[in-house]
């Protein structure tokens, strides 16, 4: 598959990630992705130039994972009709849609086994071979993202479940959550390989 579609792929599941975020956060009252123009499937609204475009061109090149993102959608937390709660859902939102996407491709390609063999073809194949790349890239965005590591969608969540008394684990989290990220991404992040390969196989087939 050529690195273009690969790209094209990536740019389209970030910003479905991220409109859902705001999406997420305009349903629970606040308005700040939708004054910034972010609730808009236009990819020039959400691009950012490294995470969309140069990084994920690095690593097509270098025959690995394509891998990006795109800007994050803006929020008020304050604005949230629960601050407990609101955050989690928010940060939810992103990683269940790209499951979402993952689950509605991955059943195309596990039913086009069903196609009679007179309607295959290249483009049949071809399209078939997209879908699971969709859908694989979606479920490694979606698992990733639940990574409980900030500034990942899963530390939303995380928090959200914390006792109040144990706050000072968000604050350590948050003030080093970055550093935090790239050593799970340098030593541990190829744990969530035999996740990501069951849970594909188990939707496709």
């Amino acid at each position: 598959m050529s690195v273009i579609i690969k790209i094209i792929i990536l740019i389209f599941s970030v910003v479905i990630h991220e409109v859902s975020h705001g999406y997420a956060a305009l349903a629970l009252g606040d308005r700040t992705a939708q004054y910034a123009g972010r609730l808009t499937l236009n990819p020039l609204k959400h691009i950012d130039p490294f995470g969309s475009l140069i990084l994920p061109l690095f690593t097509a090149i270098l025959g690995g994972p394509v891998f990006g993102w795109a800007k994050p959608v803006p929020y008020n937390v304050y604005n949230l009709r629960s601050q407990k709660w609101g955050p989690a859902i928010v940060g939810a939102a992103g990683p269940a849609a790209n499951l979402s996407l993952a689950v509605i491709f991955g059943l195309v390609v596990r039913l086009s086994s069903s196609l009679p063999a007179a309607i295959s073809g290249e483009f049949v194949n071809n399209f078939i071979s997209i879908a699971a790349a969709i859908s694989l890239l979606n479920l490694v965005l979606a698992l990733f993202n639940l990574v409980p590591i900030p500034p990942l969608d899963g530390s939303k969540v995380l928090f959200a479940v914390l006792p109040y008394k144990w706050r000072h684990i968000e604050t350590a989290f948050e003030r080093y959550g970055f550093i935090g990220l790239l050593i799970f991404i340098f030593f541990f992040a190829q744990l969530l390989v035999p996740i990501i390969s069951f849970f594909f196989r188990l939707i496709v087939g």
